[in-house]
């Protein structure tokens, strides 16, 4: 029997709609819970509803909203899938922009604002794939878990960690999910076009130093100096050289990428070198250098009060990042960094995750790829980030990355995370939709 045609060309319209849309919702996140994701629950949970779905509203925090809703499959016997996006962005300075980040604009083909890859976009593909269910009278084969969070770009502990947390009912079945980071266009050369799909995560390890010392003039030596201890150890860590740890996700990816360069690669001989491998693979580098180690990068510092005063104290704050498996590496390592004068502690920690590559649900991620652009070459890939598929795994839910656009050359994806312009092309969206419906109707 032949496939049911869901993506008409309402859904077209409504994918780019619904990105505009959701873009103009200022939903910056500033971290310390200075966020308010309720004005995009709400349009979430009216477009559920218009597809009949029954969403549920929940909030930690006043303003800080989630919505979930479940899509019954036709098979009762079939595990459930959670397909999961957040609401909340980083901020964007409007100055630094060609548009108003937050004004949604769509022009020359393009959807501009904050939110437009990272990632609204996918939300508004889960939100029009679902009304052209409804449409047309589509059930997918799994119980389909739909959860839109809060709070993904800071803690998460007004999104999906209170959800799994207060209410993991609502994703009793779901053994796998899907979400964003995958499934996007890579450039790695002329006419080699790259689908990475995300079958693995670092582990988060945000870190906050605090250097104790004697404070004092500023005019008179002080040996017992917080802000030299400080100092010293941030720039320890700053030039420490993270060894090379491969996992199995990375393997898979390395071996992959070389072979698409013609390269006879692996990692598991003795005389492997990866990072002269890197040099070999051109701009595909990037898909494995951020993830053959773990890595530490001051970010912050706070101390002082006064230019003639030596404080007492000071503060710095170390963005960490840990391989899977690499966690006791990091601990101990950052010990001897620190040194006997600086204590550390986690400001924030999440586990590092890794999906198998040989399962049904990615070949069926691939397959759904390859549909849609059999030019292109999918592999797997670890993300240097995080996402909330950290804290939904605490359910035993294993997660990949995967929120599909077919991205132009000349259009940096990587670079529009978090970046100035950021914009998503009408195209790109079309695709999505599509691959998207069908994978989640053949999962």
């Amino acid at each position: 029997m032949a496939e049911v045609e869901t993506v008409d060309g309402v859904t077209l319209d409504e994918v780019v709609d619904f990105t505009s849309g959701l873009i103009r919702i200022d939903t910056s996140n500033r971290g310390g819970g200075d966020c308010q994701e309720r004005p995009a629950a709400e349009y979430v949970a009216e477009r559920l509803c218009a597809a009949g779905l029954q969403p549920r509203m929940l909030e930690r925090t006043k303003g800080r909203t989630n919505v979930v809703a479940r899509i019954e499959g036709s098979d009762p016997s079939a595990d459930a899938l959670l397909v999961h996006g957040h609401l909340d962005v980083v901020p964007a300075a409007a100055a630094d922009w060609s548009v108003h980040p937050f004004s949604g604009e769509v022009r020359d083909g393009v959807v501009w604002g904050r939110g437009a890859v990272d990632m609204k976009n996918m939300d508004a593909m889960v939100l029009a794939v679902v009304r052209a269910w409804a449409r047309h009278g589509v059930r997918p084969r799994r119980d389909i878990v739909l959860a839109f969070t809060a709070d993904e770009e800071d803690s998460a502990v007004d999104g999906a960690s209170f959800l799994t947390d207060e209410h993991p009912g609502l994703f009793e079945g779901c053994t796998e999910g899907i979400s964003e980071s995958g499934g996007v266009t890579f450039h790695a050369g002329p006419g080699m076009e790259v689908y990475p799909i995300g079958a693995g995560e670092r582990g988060t390890a945000w870190l906050r130093l605090t250097a104790h010392g004697r404070a004092g003039h500023g005019s008179k030596v002080n040996r017992a100096n917080a802000v030299s201890r400080l100092a010293a150890a941030i720039a320890r860590i700053d030039a420490y050289e993270w060894p090379v740890r491969i996992t199995p996700t990375v393997r898979a990816s390395i071996v992959e990428l070389a072979a698409l360069h013609g390269i006879d690669a692996d990692p598991d001989a003795d005389d492997f070198d990866a990072d002269e491998l890197l040099g070999k693979l051109g701009p595909a580098a990037a898909l494995v250098g951020p993830v053959l180690r773990n890595s530490a990068n001051p970010t912050m510092l706070e101390a002082g009060y006064k230019v003639n005063v030596i404080p007492g104290l000071a503060t710095g704050y170390v963005d960490g990042r840990t391989v899977p498996g690499g966690e006791a590496a990091f601990r101990t390592t950052m010990d001897e960094l620190t040194g006997s004068d600086v204590e550390w502690d986690f400001y924030h920690s999440g586990v590092s995750l890794q999906a198998p590559v040989d399962s049904p649900t990615y070949r069926k991620l691939r397959a759904a790829i390859e549909r849609f652009a059999p030019e292109g070459h999918v592999v797997p890939y670890c993300m240097s980030g995080g996402t909330d598929a950290k804290q939904f795994s605490r359910l035993g839910i294993t997660g990949y990355g995967f929120a599909p656009l077919r991205m132009p050359a000349g259009l940096d994806y990587q670079a529009l995370f978090h970046g100035v312009d950021e914009r998503v092309p009408v195209d790109a969206l079309h695709f999505g939709v599509r691959v998207l419906d069908h994978y989640l109707r053949s999962a």
